[in-house]
């Protein structure tokens, strides 16, 4: 049945400028838009059911590009380290204990709950080595009826034991998720995920290339975060020319859909790798700023044309606000101006559309409100913020800034209204 929303209506279809309409109408039908107007007849809206959302502004969902799930108890932890001595010390430890199902089902389901408090309706999500962990998580998502692509953490190397898996196992582990989940069109998938190059061996690194191949899964990893992990990438594998090639050499890097997270030094032959393969980045500011990593060059990746997202990376992020990732998006960019005047720092209709089309490109038609782009939206009762006759896009800008989860007062993905998650 075709359903129609009525609201202060606001997307990006392009990244330079927001489709504005007020009091406008879009229509919905089997979990995708139909058209948008502000002409109920234009939308075939006479004879289907009309929800009025009133005075709220009606915006795309969030989509986290990158985030790991088992470090939700971490989150704001730890945050005077770097990358090599934060993992040891902090983030391995705490994976381990996801060897306990019991243990993973009470923080995954906080860890859901707070994304669904956020507006977070898709996610490119790092579980940890326990396959019935990362199968608890997949099954939480598909009971949320939020949409995630989750990824069951390949290592072997550089690791706790605990957290090491041989070969086959890892391989094994995986194929009974894909089993389970590798289904068309399905809200929850598997993602094939090799932690970093330095954590996993070229044989667990070639089984993923052939994981990914084989079953035409998607692959997440990181990428260029931190000087000393890329030095290290380099002392490990010899004949890669850069750290986007050691991926590309096991079939890691665009030979099937892939993102990688961070980038920070990304350049040169790195990033024309990157272009050729299409391969997508997960910028994601406040983990780069805890952990010291630097300053991504996201206005140079946006110029260059490489599809971009945003990540939140807890715990190396401290945040799950992902309208948060948008402001300190927009800061990274302008501390780059600063360094060089020719890089314009990011606007708000950039950001934005970083944020939900562009992102949402890595699920499909997601992120916008053309037709046939799936429906996921976010109802937002700014009235709070709303004192003084604000603009509507001046509105959706002081909401960003200073907003939060209490002004997010309905949650659509595919179409479908998303309830509260149980947490326990």
């Amino acid at each position: 049945m075709k359903k129609v929303y009525k609201a202060h209506i606001l997307f990006t279809k392009e990244k330079d400028h927001f489709e504005v309409f007020e009091n406008g109408y879009v229509a919905v039908e089997d979990g995708r838009v139909t058209g948008v107007s502000n002409d109920l007849a234009e939308v075939g809206g006479q004879d289907a059911e009309v929800t009025d959302f009133g005075d709220c502004l009606l915006i795309p969902a969030m989509n986290d590009m990158h985030v790991h799930a088992p470090q939700v108890r971490n989150q704001g932890v730890a945050m005077d380290l770097e990358l090599l001595p934060w993992l040891q010390n902090y983030t391995f430890p705490e994976e381990s204990k996801y060897a306990d199902v019991h243990y993973a089902e009470r923080m995954y389901r906080r860890f859901l709950h707070t994304q669904w408090l956020f507006g977070t309706m898709r996610s490119v999500v790092f579980g940890t080595v326990h396959t019935e962990s990362t199968r608890l998580l997949m099954k939480l998502y598909q009971e949320a009826g939020m949409g995630a692509l989750v990824g069951k953490v390949a290592m072997n190397r550089n690791c706790p034991d605990a957290l090491s898996e041989d070969v086959e196992d890892a391989v094994k582990g995986n194929e009974m998720l894909i089993a389970e989940f590798n289904q068309p069109n399905a809200l929850v998938r598997p993602i094939i995920t090799p932690r970093f190059v330095p954590s996993c061996t070229p044989e667990l690194l070639k089984a993923c290339g052939r994981l990914a191949n084989t079953y035409r899964l998607p692959v997440q990893s990181h990428l260029s975060e931190n000087t000393s992990e890329i030095a290290w990438v380099a002392e490990l594998e010899k004949e890669s020319t850069s750290y986007g090639d050691a991926y590309n050499r096991y079939g890691l890097f665009g030979q099937t859909p892939t993102i990688m997270a961070h980038c920070v030094w990304t350049n040169g032959a790195e990033l024309e790798l990157m272009k050729r393969n299409h391969v997508m980045v997960a910028h994601c500011p406040t983990s780069n700023f805890n952990l010291s990593s630097g300053l991504a060059p996201v206005r140079t990746f946006l110029d260059e044309g490489l599809p971009i997202g945003l990540g939140s990376d807890i715990s190396g992020g401290h945040d799950l606000n992902m309208f948060r990732m948008l402001v300190y998006a927009i800061q990274v960019s302008k501390m780059h101006y600063q360094q060089d005047k020719s890089k314009a720092f990011l606007t708000l209709p950039e950001i934005f559309w970083i944020a939900t089309k562009s992102a949402g490109s890595f699920f499909g038609k997601v992120g916008s409100f053309e037709p046939g782009y799936e429906f996921d939206a976010l109802v937002i009762d700014d009235k709070v913020l709303n004192f003084d006759n604000y603009s509507l896009l001046h509105r959706l800008e002081r909401f960003i800034y200073l907003g939060d989860d209490r002004q997010i007062v309905r949650r659509f993905c595919r179409g479908q209204e998303v309830g509260e998650p149980t947490i326990i």
